[in-house]
């Protein structure tokens, strides 16, 4: 498909009618490799007319050497038999020989027009070049037009011959594609139109070169890709193995100072500067502009940059490729040392070294670290892994410096490859003599959550500790180090229940209150107190306590913080008592923590009041920005959210990726089985649903976790049962429900099972869902809240009570974003409309007021010296009573308040 090239055609159309009438013309079309010359020449010779005779050569690098080979090409049997054949060299391209081969074409121009087409003039054997160049001076009184094709930047178009032919002919130089242009020719590869995105990455990266361009889109065609927002980063990075070979073979005619400058530009990348790059490449500078505007000209370079740099990536995957693998090696460490040289950026000589094997310069392994360490600190860990996996290359086994390269790889992997980290932490071990040094490192490994270690990581643990010295040389209290150690041990035993049985006596043995002036203590506090949390061997208030001591104790920033927040974010979530982390999480958006940490930790407090709207969208931020660090954190909390919500969709995505989602922990694993149910059971299944929970329970009780917060999989199966019509089995597993939330003592909790008894036969149903709600109204989930009012309100069957409880379940169902509770709360009250209540009192305009000018519920609360919890329920009053859904609406109808 010829694509706006309509003014070089109807330029060549002018020819052919100028020869018809009698009047001959030369034309040279010109232009960079990939322009569509040859396409050009195609396009005007086919079909010829009826009155027009179309003699056509196509010349070729390897015949260079055959004389009269075009000529031959052209006139074919116009030929007489005693003209020399194509390679004979014995006959010169002598006066006699040129004017005869004018005479035979004359002679055909006599009785019909004739259209000559030479494609690639660049490589015309020299006598054809000596007889194209003499029939330009001479083509008076000929019906004949010749148009040829001559591609810029080849040694053999400066030929005098060419030169001359030049000189004689008008010039045509098709234009690079317009976007337009390269629309179009998308739109005919591929298909269908394509989207933006898509469209402005194929032209930014092709430049509008026909050849370029078609070859990015056969390739994506051949795979089955669409021109999409998706694939438009593909396009970008496509390297075509036929177009490389094409310009392979462009390269190969080049002369060599023009490959040495294309070698020195694909060895410094992206990081190459003209003087640098003219170095490398030993070119004088008159040498260094002439070889670079011959790569200009043959358009392998990018338009309008100083920097030298190639069109596209396939370009410089044809100079390698024209390399030995010997070759590249020697380009590439020779321009690393030039920069180096030049005091460039350690990252932009990192880059460099990374395409060297092998390059034994003694600052090579300083460079790579100084690298890493700029990118750590720009969050590319990745990078620096890499920077530091080549670093080890230059290294002497068993040496120090080769432990420290270890174990900077390994701070590096363990927010990318928990599992390479692991192992690069116990080869660093090996190597270091001094057992605090051996401590230190194992530390580093990152600890699992809520859940068993790995067994490679667990022995390392204990052999590490067994070899280190507990207590400070100077001191009688035990070392931070030796606190952390002594906390990743007893988390590695989480999954066992007499461990866990050991961590909570340990905690009681540290006195109350713990130690928590180091991060050590802190750390080991935290897991200790999780050990409680799992096992519900401490009440909710105690451990609620703990972890708020935690909470105010450390400071945001530290290293220790990263492993205990994430604990004491849950053992908050499962005591309902999540005021305190509210608070801490306002000052953490504003430090260098890791953001998905802060999100997944808002998304529990989200969930624990019962926003189920907010919950869902914290934590999909955290999964849209989590590293490895706080990957399984963050399914958790999704899992949490989809479970809660009943959020099918959600449910399945998080079940559909087993690999990466769901490490073979305890945790997960009971996770992943509560998920399942959920689908099953929400799918009309509810026998085969109860058998994944009581499944769950069993593994659970069997390692001693009871928290039915964290796993709840007892009332989802006394739901089930009673669904069912078990209603022994039901009655059964509620009891034991009711007595663990008594003993556990957590307010959202306790009204829970409170709430489950009431619905089972003998469950004291009124009062048990009377005791429900008053327990309720002092936790901060208002959605379970809502569901005890619900079935309050459905109980007391109709009179007034009975409507302002479900008018109360209808306004807080709305407010925490559960649109199926809504519904039923306004289904049992027999209207649609939203309720209506008093004015607002002056506490709620206040509120309100702070709200219409931005400010959060956190800053309000400052603003007025009440909790957020206070700010919240003023919050849903008002949403109450004005008629809204939440604070968009509420913003939306200010103008509303004056009648208020």
């Amino acid at each position: 498909m010829l694509l706006e090239r309509e003014s070089e055609l109807a330029r060549i159309g002018t020819a052919v009618r100028q020869a018809q009438a009698g009047r001959s013309s030369v034309l040279l079309v010109t232009g960079p490799l990939g322009i569509g010359r040859s396409s050009l020449l195609d396009e005007a010779g086919t079909p010829p007319p009826d009155n027009l005779r179309v003699l056509r050569a196509n010349a070729a690098p390897v015949e260079q050497d055959f004389a009269f080979g075009i000529v031959h090409q052209l006139l074919g049997p116009l030929l007489p038999d005693d003209l020399p054949t194509p390679g004979d060299h014995n006959v010169p391209a002598s006066e006699a020989v040129l004017h005869g081969l004018r005479s035979i074409l004359a002679e055909a121009c006599a009785t019909t027009p004739v259209l000559l087409l030479v494609d690639d003039l660049q490589w015309v054997d020299l006598p054809s070049l000596r007889w194209l160049a003499y029939l330009t001076r001479r083509t008076d009184g000929m019906r004949a037009a010749l148009v040829c094709t001559l591609r810029d930047g080849e040694p053999r178009a400066r030929h005098p011959l060419v030169g001359d032919l030049a000189d004689a002919a008008d010039i045509l130089r098709p234009a690079p594609l317009s976007l337009d242009g390269t629309r179009a020719l998308i739109h005919h590869q591929l298909g269908e139109p394509a989207e933006d995105s898509y469209a402005l990455a194929c032209h930014d990266t092709c430049a509008g070169n026909p050849l370029f361009l078609q070859s990015v889109l056969r390739d994506q065609a051949l795979n089955g890709h669409r021109p999409t927002a998706e694939q438009a980063d593909q396009a970008r990075t496509l390297c075509p193995a036929q177009l490389r070979d094409r310009l392979t073979s462009c390269l190969h005619t080049q002369p060599a100072p023009v490959r040495d400058l294309a070698a020195a530009i694909a060895a410094f990348g992206d990081h190459g500067e003209p003087e640098l790059v003219r170095r490398h490449a030993r070119l004088d500078t008159i040498g260094y502009q002439r070889a670079l505007r011959a790569l200009h000209r043959l358009g392998l370079l990018a338009p309008h940059d100083d920097t030298p740099r190639f069109l596209h990536d396939v370009v410089c995957h044809a100079v390698d490729s024209a390399l030995t693998i010997a070759e590249r090696e020697r380009s590439r460490d020779a321009a690393a040392e030039i920069l180096h040289q030049a005091g460039r950026p350690a990252e932009h000589v990192a880059d460099l070294l990374m395409g060297v094997i092998d390059t034994r310069r003694p600052w090579a392994i300083g460079v790579l670290r100084t690298a890493a360490d700029a990118a750590l600190c720009r969050s590319a860990p990745d990078a620096a892994a890499r920077y530091l996996r080549r670093a080890l290359l230059e290294s002497t086994a068993g040496d120090g410096e080769r432990a420290r390269l270890l174990i900077d790889l390994a701070k590096a992997e363990r927010g990318i490859d928990p599992a390479a980290c692991e192992r690069h932490i116990s080869q660093a071990v090996r190597l270091l003599s001094s057992a605090t040094d051996r401590a230190a490192a194992t530390l580093l490994i990152p600890p699992s959550f809520l859940g068993d270690a790995t067994s490679s990581a667990a022995d390392l643990l204990r052999n590490v500790s067994e070899d280190f010295e507990p207590t400070e040389p100077s001191q009688r209290c035990p070392s931070d180090i030796a606190l952390r150690l002594e906390a990743r041990l007893w988390q590695a035993g989480h999954e066992n229940p007499a461990e866990l049985t050991g961590a909570v006596e340990r905690l009681r043995s540290l006195g109350t209150p713990p130690p928590l002036d180091t991060g050590g203590a802190r750390e080991l506090v935290a897991v200790l107190n999780n050990a409680g949390v799992l096992s519900s061997a401490l009440p909710a208030p105690e451990v609620a306590a703990l972890a708020g001591q935690i909470l105010e104790c450390e400071p945001v920033t530290s290293e220790p913080a990263r492993i205990a927040l994430p604990l004491v974010a849950v053992a908050l979530y499962a005591a309902d008592a999540v005021e305190g982390i509210n608070t801490r999480l306002s000052c953490e958006q504003h430090t260098e923590r890791p953001h998905a940490g802060v999100h997944a930790e808002n998304a529990l407090i989200q969930l624990a009041c019962g926003r189920l709207t907010q919950a869902r969208e914290q934590a999909d931020r955290a999964a849209g920005l989590s590293d490895e660090d706080w990957r399984v954190p963050t399914t958790f909390v999704r899992a949490a959210v989809a479970m809660e919500s009943g959020n099918i969709q959600l449910i399945e995505r998080l079940l559909e990726d087993p690999g990466r989602c769901w490490p073979a922990s305890l945790a997960m694993t009971a996770i992943r089985q509560l998920l399942k149910a959920s689908l099953v059971a929400r799918r009309g299944r509810g026998a085969a649903a109860l058998k994944v929970l009581l499944a769950c329970g069993r593994q659970l009780e069997s390692a001693g976790w009871r928290n039915s917060v964290l796993f709840p999989w007892r009332p989802r199966a006394i739901v089930l049962h009673h669904r069912l019509g078990e209603t022994r089995p039901a009655l059964a597993l509620a009891k034991e429900e009711l007595t663990w939330a008594r003993q556990w003592a957590a307010p959202a909790a306790l009204g829970r099972a409170l709430r489950l008894n009431a619905l089972l036969p003998g469950g004291d149903g009124e009062s048990a869902l009377r005791e429900s709600a008053e327990i309720l109204r002092t936790s901060a989930n208002t959605l379970e809240l809502s569901r005890t009012l619900l079935q309050l309100g459905r109980t007391l069957e109709n009179g007034k009570e009975a409507r302002t409880v479900l008018r109360e379940a209808v306004d807080l169902t709305t407010a925490c974003g559960a649109p199926w509770l809504t519904e039923r709360a306004r289904a049992a009250l027999g209207t649609a409309a939203p309720s209506q209540e008093a004015p607002l009192t002056q506490g709620e305009r206040k509120v309100v007021s702070l709200v219409s000018r931005g400010l959060t519920n956190q800053e309000i609360a400052d603003e007025l010296g009440v909790s957020t919890r206070a700010v919240e329920k003023h919050l849903t009053s008002c949403y109450r009573k004005l008629g809204v859904s939440g604070r968009r609406e509420l913003l939306a109808g200010q103008s509303a308040l004056g009648s208020h």
